[in-house]
């Protein structure tokens, strides 16, 4: 087989460009292999259940895993062609259709695309196609937005208003860490350490790193396990019986309630995320230690939450230009 296309490029090589060679012999691969019964004999379903395997595989969490699946259901579910059949103009067709249809940001849609560019490129690494009809499609290119943070006066209210030891022990823990709230909620009692102040959290991909929180926060978490009575090993549980581990929407709707009475805006567990990283880097913390902190593979990612404190840029200028 190889032999024979080599013969088939070399006899067009004096009448074509090597970029044209190139697209020939590609498509001559394309088209030969979509005829290997192996290949043919798989479904779009199988294909989807391979993928999110090798996602669960690489440590991706639940809710990603659960992301990846109906965005890729949805999409071959419309497309409706084999995988090995899907073409670059599709894609973006359905791109098109999805943002108007649905009225999303082009937020949404990047997501979207990032998505579907995962999955093909599984499918190009794992050599059911040829090559990924997503290279074509880039990155959509949104506004960057400044999100806001949480003051120190929101902080203060925040924690005033709680009514419950371990409400004011979450946000205190998130305020100081940083952490996740899937990060959060899957802590155990064990994995803090007091006296140091210290906690081992497992990030993404079940990576292990050490995060650090002040004594506000070990006063407040001494005080939440002093008053427990149930034997769970979680570090934070329902506050009925039977005294659950507490789960990633119990933190959330406690802490959106929480900030909607006090009329703050949009208090959520990852904006304490954002602010701790910000508040950390606007008084001088190296870029690369807050990463470690978060626990980002990629400093990127990290500089996302490098918001500078207009107020900074305003007495730098002063003392430097003024």
């Amino acid at each position: 087989m190889e032999e024979k296309i080599v013969r088939i490029v070399n006899a067009m090589a004096e009448f074509l460009s090597i970029e044209q060679l190139k697209k020939l012999q590609e498509v001559i691969v394309q088209e030969l292999s979509e005829n290997e019964p192996q290949r043919e004999n798989i479904s779009n379903d199988e294909y989807i259940t391979r993928f999110l395997n090798a996602k669960q595989m690489e440590g991706c969490s639940d809710r990603t895993i659960q992301y990846y699946r109906v965005t890729v259901e949805h999409f071959l579910k419309d497309i409706s062609n084999p995988v090995r059949k899907i073409s670059t103009e599709q894609i973006r067709d359905y791109l098109v259709r999805y943002q108007k249809i649905n009225n999303c940001s082009k937020v949404t849609i990047d997501n979207v695309r990032r998505n579907i560019s995962s999955f093909f490129s599984w499918l190009e690494e794992e050599d059911y196609i040829l090559k990924s009809p997503m290279r074509r499609i880039h990155k959509i290119k949104t506004k960057t937005v400044v999100k806001e943070t949480i003051s120190d006066e929101a902080i203060e209210k925040l924690r005033d208003h709680c009514t419950e030891l371990r409400d004011l022990a979450i946000i205190d823990l998130l305020y100081s860490t940083g952490i996740r709230v899937g990060e959060l909620v899957n802590l155990d009692i064990s994995d803090l350490d007091l006296e140091q102040r210290e906690c081992i959290v497992f990030g993404k991909g079940d990576k292990e790193r050490k995060v650090y929180f002040d004594a506000k926060a070990k006063i407040h978490l001494q005080r939440y396990l002093d008053s427990r009575s149930d034997n769970n090993p979680a570090l934070f549980v329902t506050l009925d019986a039977p005294f659950n581990r507490l789960k990633i929407s119990g933190v959330e709707i406690r802490i959106r309630e929480l900030g909607r009475s006090l009329g703050l805006n949009k208090i959520h567990p990852h904006k304490f995320r954002r602010t701790m990283a910000t508040r950390a880097i606007d008084k001088g913390m190296p870029i690369e230690q807050v990463q470690k902190i978060l626990g980002h593979s990629q400093i990127d990612t990290t500089m996302q939450y490098a918001i500078v404190n207009q107020t900074n840029v305003k007495n730098s200028h002063q003392k430097y230009i003024a």
